[in-house]
């Protein structure tokens, strides 16, 4: 599994004019499944990005995490994190898992987020959507299992 994360505030998705999910402080996560992935990989990064430590403390160093500030996490299922650019000019999306196991594991990311008492909105699986954030810092990371 790959996952994008943006600190960030006043976030939402929106599907076909309608917000679908929103949060005020804490993670945008754009996430992206492989074939090889499992619910291991979805609880890794669950528990990863649960407990990062990348928010200020009073000191302004990054020392907090989402469940030290009661931060919220906005979800966002996205195959082409899985995109492979490296030949031709059109990506090939061939490494990223089929819908009906990536949007199983992605369902699962999400409860195991919402176990940790973190708050999860979410998009609309498989669904074009409209994201907007204001990335505060800006704080972006790029987290990888395979990479663990």
């Amino acid at each position: 599994m790959r996952a994008v994360i943006q600190r960030g505030k006043n976030a939402s998705v929106t599907v076909k004019g309608e917000i679908t999910g929103q949060i005020t402080e804490g993670l945008v996560v754009l996430l992206g499944v492989t074939h090889e992935d499992t619910e291991e990989d979805a609880k890794y990064l669950a528990d990863k990005i649960s407990n990062l430590r990348i928010f200020e403390d009073d000191d302004h160093k990054l020392n907090l995490s989402l469940k030290d500030i009661g931060g919220q996490v906005l979800s966002i299922s996205q195959f082409t994190l899985y995109g492979d650019c490296r030949k031709g000019r059109r990506p090939n999306f061939m490494n990223a898992a089929k819908p009906e196991p990536a949007k199983q594991l992605y369902e699962a990311f999400n409860e195991m987020v919402r176990k940790q008492g973190v708050e999860v909105e979410t998009g609309s699986f498989g669904a074009m959507m409209d994201v907007s954030l204001t990335n505060v810092g800006p704080v972006t990371l790029i987290l990888d299992t395979a990479e663990r």
